[in-house]
């Protein structure tokens, strides 16, 4: 039996065999021939790079920072154990908070007080600050003061009752008033002032307390309702009382205009015949109200009374007898009547039954 090559690869064709099998020989040759070099850059070259054609780009340089160590701990510094007290150690800070409580808000900063409430010191009035309100529909106010008492230069206290609550600025503007206005005319009626009557002061409301009226001065806080002031020896100083002499009461008028920029009192309006309302409401230009009438005492007697009778006038029960009256009628009628007229004849009187005729 003869076989030869030719033969072989008739029978047996194998061409597409050996085509692979050249392949690989060939690509394992290519990798023995590559240096090292270049096989360890292929290790991270690009994903698409297969054969390691792509050159790999070169790493930064890499250069050392010395990181600044801290100084030494001077001799003369106080030792660890003494910086923090023994006490502190098993408590928490209060700067961190702790595991089982959520962290509180911080407090809000504390508010500076005004150039006010720095001048109403305790010398003035006592006076003590509350916190600000806010209500509805802006009402309210800052700078608030419970206005409890007002002390005059003689050091004596004029109570106000009850305690009103007034801005800062309304409150001084009363203690002014008491002890440099009204002090004089207590001294004129000869007793020094004890007591403010406070008919009211700080009310969230509208004007009058009308529903729907604007906001009164007395919603923001900046408001007095007086209705008199006490004296020590009993006399109470009535504002609107007309019994109350004039010139006191204009006094006090004159007093409260001046320092108020709404005065409104008897004759404003009947909301106000009993008491007198000041406030410090600022306007355009600084335009200021002030209505209130003093009307004129009132008479110590009253006009619709009688008058005495007089001594020379008959007595009662001659005056009241109906004859006197009859008889003292019929004596000026005859005398009065004329010569002709007592000679006609006289006229005969009509018989009943022709009135009675005529009746029917």
């Amino acid at each position: 039996m003869t076989f030869s090559v030719l033969d072989f690869r008739r029978k047996w064709s194998c061409r597409g065999y050996m085509s692979v099998g050249a392949a690989m020989v060939t690509a394992a040759l290519g990798l023995l021939l590559v240096p090292p070099e270049r096989a360890e850059a292929r290790k991270h070259g690009a994903p698409m790079d297969i054969f390691g054609f792509v050159a790999p780009r070169p790493r930064a340089v890499v250069h050392s920072v010395k990181i600044p160590l801290p100084r030494p701990r001077p001799e003369e510094a106080p030792k660890a154990s003494d910086e923090a007290p023994p006490e502190a150690a098993g408590k928490p800070s209060s700067d961190q908070p702790s595991a089982g409580k959520p962290a509180e808000a911080a407090p809000p900063p504390e508010k500076q007080a005004s150039a006010c409430r720095l001048a109403l010191t305790e010398d003035i009035a006592i006076a003590p600050s509350i916190p600000d309100i806010r209500g509805p529909g802006a009402c309210g106010g800052e700078d608030l003061v419970r206005l409890e008492a007002v002390v005059l230069p003689d050091k004596r206290k004029v109570t106000v009752k009850p305690a009103a609550i007034l801005r800062c600025t309304m409150a001084s503007a009363i203690a002014d008033w008491l002890r440099k206005d009204m002090v004089p005319v207590a001294t004129s009626l000869g007793s020094p002032i004890s007591d403010l009557d406070n008919f009211d002061s700080f009310e969230c409301r509208g004007r009058n307390r009308v529903a729907g009226a604007l906001l009164s001065e007395h919603g923001k806080a900046n408001a007095i309702d007086i209705r008199a002031i006490k004296l020590a020896n009993g006399q109470s100083i009535g504002l609107t009382d007309r019994t109350l002499s004039r010139d006191v009461r204009e006094r006090v008028l004159h007093s409260v205009c001046a320092r108020f920029s709404t005065v409104l009192g008897p004759g404003s309006d009947w909301y106000h015949e009993d008491h007198v309302h000041l406030d410090l409401a600022q306007r355009r230009n600084d335009y200021r109200i002030c209505q209130w009438n003093v009307w004129d005492p009132l008479p110590q007697i009253a006009p619709l009374l009688p008058a005495e009778r007089p001594e020379e006038a008959p007595p009662r029960e001659v005056a009241a007898k109906p004859e006197a009256k009859e008889g003292a009628d019929n004596e000026p009628a005859e005398k009065s009547s004329s010569p002709e007229e007592k000679s006609l004849p006289a006229k005969k009187p009509q018989s009943s039954k022709q009135v009675t005729k005529k009746r029917r």
